[in-house]
């Protein structure tokens, strides 16, 4: 058996003792690295998260590829710093203890760093079972306190008037 200082280094789980986990929750897609403004959209509890990507293994996703994440069941969500230069810099609550930069992950375990930031924008109480997702895009991170979650590849569009009017888009574009 391998010393757990080892173990953390060979896994990627950079939580340590503190009681975090990081389940990294993109598998063969991500977000483009170069592709700033994510894009948010609310429709009651549900938060669509809107996104140009990249596929896994080199394969290089169109320029009209995206991804959207929906979270159900949201209880709050933020949108917001650190971008990838904080995180570097040490300036993401997490970045001494998650994996890495640029990933989709769904944290699990003690966090008394969860309820830092002071621009979580809240929807509802927290159910039983409710799940925090992070995500570390390009120019910011996004959090999500929710039920579930799932993801699909959409068609990338700039035309904002396109989308069910009961949708109410926080950002100008989505995608």
């Amino acid at each position: 058996m391998l010393p757990s200082f080892i173990r953390s280094w060979v896994t990627g789980d950079r939580s340590g003792d503190r009681g975090i986990n990081f389940r990294q929750l993109n598998a063969g897609w991500n977000a483009n690295n170069g592709a700033p403004h994510p894009h948010v959209a609310l429709c009651g509890s549900t938060i669509e998260l809107h996104f140009l990507m990249t596929l896994g293994a080199g394969i290089v996703a169109g320029d009209d590829e995206a991804g959207c994440l929906t979270f159900v069941g949201c209880s709050r969500w933020r949108l917001g710093s650190p971008n990838d230069e904080g995180w570097y810099l040490g300036q993401c609550r997490y970045s001494k203890i998650a994996p890495r930069w640029g990933e989709f992950y769904e944290i699990t375990g003690r966090d008394s760093l969860r309820d830092m930031p002071d621009d979580w924008h809240e929807l509802a109480d927290a159910g039983e079972g409710y799940r925090h997702f992070l995500f570390y895009l390009k120019d910011e991170t996004f959090e999500c306190i929710a039920a579930d979650w799932s993801f699909r590849h959409v068609a990338a569009t700039a035309d904002a008037s396109r989308h069910d009017r009961s949708v109410n888009v926080i950002n100008s574009v989505r995608y």
